[in-house]
């Protein structure tokens, strides 16, 4: 599960390739600091009084996340993070008296590197799941589903997809279960299983339905909606929101009383309309929640 720049789609997709291109990162890489001037004023004490002393102590919040996944988290023109979960976090830092540093790193090497404390959080849309609540508590702020794209005019039918070929972002929900359960059931079924398309990087999996390597993709639905948006018809929305489940901040088992401070401060931007205020800014009010909880996963 990347994030990607998928601005470059709607310039064609000779520069869609070329933006994939001299966009490659290094895993686990610094990145410049984002800015948001959302609840940057307002630190909640009862928050603060709930973090462990190291991460205190140093005023900084250290953050995994993965760049290429809009418009939750990636890049603007200048490589900066962006994305309304980049300004939901950077407010959170702030109203946790912390300064965010975000490090860049591979989908599905974040949630080892929280579990080993390179990182104090992971931040990357991850769908809380009781498989990887094994590793990592979660700390729940938001609602998606997954929902499928294809060409426009194809006619691809979610559940008509057997023989397909489905591009997937490696870790994901979609790549580890949702889209393995539908291969099977084709099986059972007497049908032929889906092709999975595992690929790294969202934008990379969007290229690969409208460079026709994949019949369809699917990924967690504001994303899936931003990318066709910006393919200028290229690509529709195939079938409906399905599988809805809370998005959760990753956080170490062994962190003590974080995840407690970073529920509490996230409560409080709630409360007080921070939160909303930076959902509705990019159109992705409809996840909203009222109330934080903690390790909320549905399956």
């Amino acid at each position: 599960m990347s994030r990607y720049r998928l601005l470059a789609i709607a310039l064609g997709i000779v520069m869609v390739m070329t933006t994939i291109t001299a966009c490659s990162n290094e895993d686990s890489s610094d990145t410049t600091t984002a800015g948001s001037d959302s609840g940057s004023a307002v630190v909640d004490e009862a928050a603060v009084a709930l973090l462990p002393d190291e991460i205190k102590e140093a005023g900084v919040l250290e953050i995994g996340t993965e760049l290429s996944y809009s418009p939750d988290e990636y890049k603007d023109p200048d490589g900066n993070p962006t994305g309304w979960g980049i300004e939901l976090v950077t407010a959170l830092s702030y109203r946790l008296g912390l300064e965010p540093n975000f490090h860049e790193s591979q989908f599905d090497n974040i949630i080892p590197s929280v579990k080993g404390r390179t990182f104090d959080i992971g931040w990357a849309s991850f769908t809380d799941t009781f498989s990887r609540q094994e590793s990592v508590d979660f700390v729940d702020y938001f609602v998606a589903g997954s929902q499928w794209a294809a060409q426009a005019g194809s006619g691809v039918d979610p559940e008509d997809a057997c023989g397909l070929t489905v591009a997937v972002g490696t870790g994901t929900w979609q790549e580890t279960n949702e889209v393995p359960a539908i291969s099977d059931a084709c099986v059972a079924d007497g049908k032929e299983p889906i092709h999975i398309l595992k690929l790294d990087g969202h934008e990379v999996v969007t290229n690969a339905v409208v460079l026709g390597r994949a019949d369809a993709f699917v990924a967690d639905s504001p994303v899936t909606q931003y990318a066709v948006s910006l393919t200028e018809g290229k690509l529709e929305l195939a079938g409906d929101i399905v599988d809805s489940a809370p998005f959760g901040i990753a956080v170490a088992k062994d962190a003590g009383t974080l995840k407690d401070a970073l529920a509490t401060a996230m409560q409080s931007m709630i409360d007080d309309g921070t939160y909303l205020e930076i959902l509705t800014k990019w159109g992705v009010e409809e996840g909203a929640i009222e109330e934080v909880t903690i390790n909320g996963a549905v399956y």
